[in-house]
């Protein structure tokens, strides 16, 4: 008897697990939820979609600027969607280093890196109208294991890409907000 009641404790789980994700599929539609990089019912590109892939994306300076802007480039242009141009995204993006665990013989073990973004979308109109901003703020970090500096040059670069990638979703997800919020700017120019 005891052989075969994880078996049966398993397919209970498993039948819970799937009951819960059929009812949470259902009720998604009913919230409002709807994917942004998905098609609508007549194959269009969502308009969120369509209006992330209207942003050019202005210059980001020194090397972790450009992983930033490759990843915003990469999240707007979801899918190759080809819209003509309607706003300009400015952001000011900077890294910093914080040294943490200080030992007696004042080696570092673990340093802290800090990614802080502040952008401004503006229309292309005449008077470039700035719609909307926001700001974005990520932390990250890696230990340093015997003081090896190749490889803490290894993890701090890590570090900073993936950090980029972080940053460039919290913009992506505010942008999409913004316009599924106010779907007029899409006549903006």
């Amino acid at each position: 008897m005891q052989d075969h009641a994880p078996p049966l404790l398993l397919s209970r789980r498993v039948l819970l697990s799937a009951a819960a994700s059929l009812a949470s599929a259902l009720a998604l539609p009913g919230c409002g939820f709807s994917p942004v990089y998905a098609t609508t019912a007549n194959g269009d590109p969502a308009p969120e979609a369509v209006d992330l892939a209207a942003i050019t994306i202005g210059r980001i300076p020194d090397r972790s600027g450009q992983e930033l802007s490759e990843a915003l480039q990469e999240r707007f242009n979801y899918g190759g969607v080809g819209v003509a141009r309607r706003y300009d995204l400015d952001v000011n993006y900077s890294i910093g280093e914080e040294s943490v665990g200080i030992q007696p013989d004042t080696s570092v073990t673990y340093q802290r890196v800090i990614a802080n973004a502040t952008w401004t979308l503006r229309g292309q109109d005449p008077a470039h109208t700035v719609i909307t901003t926001g700001k974005a703020h990520a932390i990250d970090g890696y230990n340093f294991i015997d003081q090896q500096f190749f490889d803490s040059t290894l993890e701090d670069e890590k570090v900073r890409w993936r950090l980029s990638r972080t940053i460039a979703d919290m913009i992506t997800m505010e942008l999409i907000a913004y316009f599924k919020h106010h779907p007029a700017s899409t006549d903006a120019s």
